[in-house]
């Protein structure tokens, strides 16, 4: 069963990815936005924004790689939203394949494709000044939690892609998740906020895994903000991968 499930999972994941080299204004479309706005604050506002020792790109890069993944994600719920649509799904539940199999193609793009964007606006930050001494283990950390990140957003667009009604609801979602690094320490230092922003900024999951982003790749201690940072990537995913099976066996019973 194991290997039924991996055998058709790497099938579907191959009609996926070729939809993706079809269509490769996708990718490009999902780094402009963030390259656009890590161009617009560095040379615009990073200059009246005090970071200390740090420079700006090096500080704002973790809060623009999460937008990143948060952009991207929306093409994942709309491409699963047009295989529901388009009757795709019934074809599949009549042909003697693994169910969830479905689901995982279309995470595993989405996975694939996030990746090949966040190494663009690494490159474009590389352009533009980001420098980092860290070693090996720093950068598998960071690139472990970007992976467990972008894994826990993408299983909640299969639940937006599952559970719209039109192409717009389809990809909506996202934007909420756009907007939360704004209220967070992404962009500038939580300290400098009003009480009660400060308290939320402060509080939430974006904050968490940006400074943990942050410290491993500027070589400061990371202390806890790692840990819950994985708490908060590792509780969204399970919940979500959860939720997403069920609105699946409701949608395919």
């Amino acid at each position: 069963m194991t290997k039924h499930f991996f055998g058709d999972t790497a099938v579907l994941l191959g009609r996926s990815l070729r939809h993706i080299t079809r269509s490769v204004d996708t990718i490009i479309t999902t780094a402009i936005t963030p390259i656009a706005m890590l161009l617009l604050f560095v040379y615009v506002f990073g200059g009246a924004i005090d970071t200390g020792s740090v420079s700006y790109v090096n500080y704002l890069l973790p809060g623009i790689l999460l937008i990143t993944v948060a952009s991207g994600i929306a093409y994942t719920a709309f491409r699963l939203f047009l295989d529901m649509k388009s009757g795709i799904f019934e074809r599949f539940q009549s042909m003697p394949i693994a169910r969830s199999s479905v689901l995982w193609a279309h995470v595993l793009t989405s996975l694939v494709a996030n990746v090949i964007s966040l190494v663009v606006v690494v490159l474009v930050a590389l352009l533009m000044g980001f420098r980092s001494g860290a070693g090996v283990s720093a950068w598998l950390a960071v690139a472990g939690i970007l992976i467990l990140f972008t894994l826990a957003l993408t299983w909640l667009a299969v639940i937006a892609g599952l559970s719209a009604k039109t192409v717009d609801g389809a990809s909506a979602f996202s934007y909420p998740l756009i907007f939360l690094p704004f209220i967070s320490s992404a962009f500038v230092p939580t300290d400098t906020m009003p009480g009660p922003v400060r308290a939320f900024a402060e509080n939430q999951p974006v904050t968490s895994i940006v400074n943990a982003l942050r410290n491993l790749y500027t070589q400061q201690p990371v202390g806890t903000d790692i840990w819950i940072a994985l708490a908060w990537c590792v509780g969204i995913l399970v919940v979500a991968y959860i939720l997403a099976m069920t609105t699946y066996r409701r949608k395919i019973s």
